[in-house]
C-alpha cells in the first residue's frame, strides 16, 4: 500500500524536495494534505499536481484565492493554523512530514503525534522549544520521531549500525556557513544578501541566516539530545566545510561512524519516507577518487556568539530555549529586513535571555507563553534599536 503523507509547510525548501520525493515514487507515496503559510500560488500548483485531498492556507486572507482555484477540483481548502492541527490527525493519513519554519510548526506537530502519525521532523524548532513535551508526548501516544535533517539522519543511520553498543559522543559537523573564513570586523558588516549565500545547502532564509550565525548548530545540539538521550557535554560541534560527512557516533573503543554523502537534502528526506527501506534517488553519488580532502576545525565561539548562546541555554534548561528561540525568530526576521545588523542577532537573542522569567519546568502553556513573550519584547527591543 502507498504510504499517504501530510506534508506541513510544503512550499518552503524541505517540503518542495520532498515532493520532488515523491515524484520520483508515486507508485510508493500518496500526498494528502498540503500547507503553507503564503504562498498561495505554488501551493495551488502543488495540489494540482498531487492532487491532494485537502490544503490549508495558513494566512486566512490568502483562502479566497487558493479555494477559487482549486474549486473545479475534488480537492478540500482549508484555513488556519487550527485547520491544519485537525487534518493531520486524520485516519488517511500515515507520515507527517514536519517542515513549517519556526516556533509556529509545534502546534501542528504535536497534534500528529497525539494521532499516532510517524513524524518525518524538520522542523527542529519544535524540540528546540520543547524538547521534554514532545519526546514524552511521543513516548506516550507511539509516535515515532524520525529524523530529516541530515545531521541527525546521519547519526540515526549511523546507530542503526551501533547494534546496541553504547555511545560515547555525537560528533555534529557544521558548514561553518558563508562567513566562516572571514574576520569579526568584516561580518560585522555582512548584509543580508550575503548571509543567504551558503555554500553548499540549498535552505530556506531563516534557517541559511540561523547556519550563518552558527545558530542553527546550537538547535541542532538540542534536537540531538532530546532525539538521541545524549547529555549536551556528549555532543561534539566540528566544522567540516565540504559537508561531505553529515555527523558521527563514537563509541567506547575509540571506534566513529560516519555517514557520508553530497549535501542533498533528499536524500534523508527520502529515507525518512520510505524507512526502514531505502529507495533509488536521482542525485549527485560520491566519488572517492575525486572527492580531494576532508577538513576539520573548532568553531569560533568568539566570532559565532549564537553558538555560545545555544550552548549556555542548553545548560540552563527549563524554557531558556525557549526564549533562545524566540528571539532569534524576531532578530533574524528584523536582519533580513535591514532593520539591524548581523551580531545584533545575537545581541537581542542574549537580551531577551536576561530579561525573561525563567521557569526550570514548563509546561506547555509556559512553553507558547515564553514564546509569545519574548518575540513582543524582542521586536520591542529592535523598535528601539
Amino acid at each position: 500500500m502507498k504510504r499517504r503523507i501530510a506534508i506541513l509547510g510544503s512550499t518552503g525548501s524541505i517540503g518542495t524536495q520532498t515532493l520532488d520525493v515523491v515524484r520520483q515514487h508515486p507508485d510508493l507515496f500518496e500526498v494528502v494534505l498540503l500547507t503553507a503559510n503564503n504562498s498561495s500560488d505554488l501551493l495551488i500548483q502543488q495540489a494540482i499536481e498531487f492532487d491532494a485531498a485537502n490544503v490549508v492556507i495558513c494566512n486566512e486572507a490568502l483562502y479566497g484565492q487558493v479555494a477559487d482555484a482549486l474549486q473545479s477540483r475534488d480537492i478540500k481548502v482549508f484555513a488556519g493554523i487550527d485547520s491544519a492541527c485537525g487534518l493531520v490527525a486524520g485516519d488517511d493519513i500515515d507520515i507527517v512530514v514536519a517542515s513549517m519554519v519556526g516556533f509556529s510548526g509545534l502546534a501542528p506537530t504535536l497534534a500528529a503525534i497525539r494521532a499516532g502519525k510517524i513524524i518525518a521532523l524538520a522542523n527542529k524548532e519544535t524540540l528546540v522549544a520543547a524538547g521534554a513535551i514532545v519526546m514524552r508526548e511521543s513516548r506516550k501516544y507511539n509516535a515515532p520521531i524520525l529524523p530529516v535533517d541530515s545531521e541527525h539522519s546521519a547519526i540515526f543511520q549511523c546507530l542503526l549500525a551501533a547494534q546496541g553498543n553504547n555511545v560515547t559522543r555525537i560528533h555534529l559537523t557544521a558548514s561553518g556557513g558563508p562567513f566562516r573564513t572571514w574576520d569579526k570586523e568584516h561580518i560585522a558588516q555582512a548584509t543580508a544578501a550575503s548571509a543567504l549565500k551558503h555554500p553548499n545547502w540549498n535552505m530556506g532564509a531563516k534557517v541559511t541566516i540561523d547556519s550563518a550565525t552558527m545558530m542553527n548548530k546550537g538547535f541542532e545540539v538540542m534536537e540531538a539530545r532530546w532525539l538521541f538521550d545524549m547529555t549536551p557535554k556528549d555532543i561534539n560541534v566540528v566544522v567540516h566545510p565540504e559537508s561531505i560527512i553529515h555527523s558521527m557516533v563514537e563509541f567506547e573503543d575509540g571506534a566513529v561512524i560516519a555517514q557520508l554523502g553530497h549535501p542533498d537534502m533528499r536524500e534523508p528526506i527520502q529515507f525518512a519516507l520510505s524507512f526502514p527501506d531505502r529507495l533509488s534517488l536521482n542525485n549527485k553519488k560520491l566519488d572517492f577518487a575525486t572527492l580531494g580532502s576532508l577538513s576539520f576545525h573548532e568553531p569560533d565561539l568568539k566570532l559565532f556568539p549564537c553558538l555560545a548562546l545555544a550552548f549556555e541555554a542548553i545548560e540552563k534548561g527549563g524554557n531558556m530555549p525557549c526564549m533562545l528561540n524566540a528571539a532569534n525568530e524576531a532578530a533574524v526576521a528584523a536582519f533580513l529586513r535591514d532593520r539591524i545588523g548581523f551580531y545584533d542577532i545575537a545581541a537581542v537573542s542574549e537580551k531577551m535571555m536576561e530579561s525573561t522569567v525563567f521557569a526550570a519546568d514548563p509546561s506547555l502553556d509556559d512553553i507558547f507563553q515564553t514564546n509569545a513573550e519574548v518575540f513582543a519584547k524582542a521586536n520591542e527591543l529592535i523598535d528601539k534599536w
